[in-house]
């Protein structure tokens, strides 16, 4: 495959969940080995009770030590560099069993999340529910109620995460008007970025003015709209680069570039190497 790989989560399991307990000599993501770096469709938790594992998450070398929780984002670029895991927790959760109020909390991050680290309390509480989920999920499949009762567990679950996260990320259920704009513009941002690139199309479509989108994202992150946008795609530039087959003239057309000169000088300017020069580089 030229492009970027993409894990979809429906190819392994039907219920939209897939839990792993794993130890020294059954860690998780031997399918992640084989592809190597790739992106998600769905969103993947970690917890950590023993042990240490190190990620590379759309090129930054991240560390999960013992008793942290983590997620990656669907469409983050990742893979293992190494792990030393002794006891743990492996969850794969389609999208659409996350609850709204759940995702803003996961998504609501400009820059790249962080781990979170359990207190005794939290991590009792996290391990008894993904044991249990776990028990519940490899019951028969035929018995009454089990998936309900496998994704009530499963939503009590993320709900914890989520209200951990919400504390390590300054964030609450009632956001300020410019919290709750940049995580939109955020999410816009994901979605449109290769087809949209005017910071008043994504003004537009807050049905907020330009001057004031600007305003909200300097006061949230210290940075403007269109620092976001340029950042957001020389990402996908870079990723595309780094893990896809594809030429210049094809991630060029991709990222919704017409002319590759144009896109060459673009990426020149924002990271000072040609597009060829990072793909020489960094694939040594």
């Amino acid at each position: 495959m030229r492009d970027i790989p993409v894990h979809q989560l429906q190819e392994r399991v039907s219920t939209g969940l897939e839990i792993k307990h794993f130890l020294p000599d059954d860690i998780p993501g031997e399918r992640e080995e084989k592809m190597g770096a790739h992106r998600d469709d769905h969103y993947i938790f970690f917890m950590m009770e023993e042990g240490s594992a190190t990620l590379m998450i759309d090129f930054h070398e991240l560390e999960l030590r013992e008793n942290t929780l983590y997620y990656i984002l669907p469409g983050q670029v990742h893979h293992r560099l190494r792990t030393n895991v002794s006891n743990g927790w492996y969850i794969a959760v389609d999208t659409l069993l996350i609850p709204p109020d759940y995702r803003d909390v996961f998504e609501n991050q400009l820059l790249l999340q962080q781990p979170f680290i359990l207190d005794e309390k939290q991590l009792q509480q996290c391990r008894n529910l993904l044991e249990l989920i776990y028990e519940k999920y490899n019951e028969n499949e035929h018995d009454a109620f089990h998936l309900p009762i496998v994704y009530s567990l499963l939503q009590s679950f993320i709900g914890i995460a989520a209200a951990g996260f919400s504390t390590l990320h300054n964030t609450s259920t009632n956001l300020s008007r410019p919290a709750q704009l940049s995580q939109q513009f955020k999410k816009l941002l994901v979605q449109h970025v290769c087809s949209t690139k005017s910071p008043s199309d994504y003004a537009s479509k807050l049905n907020i003015s330009e001057p004031y989108l600007n305003e909200v994202l300097k006061k949230t992150t210290g940075l403007s709209v269109s620092y976001w946008i340029l950042n957001e795609v020389m990402l996908e530039a870079r990723r595309l680069l780094y893990y896809s087959q594809l030429n210049v003239k094809e991630i060029t057309h991709k990222l919704g570039y017409d002319d590759p000169a144009y896109f060459s000088r673009l990426f020149k300017k924002a990271t000072n190497i040609t597009p060829l020069a990072f793909r020489e580089r960094y694939r040594k």
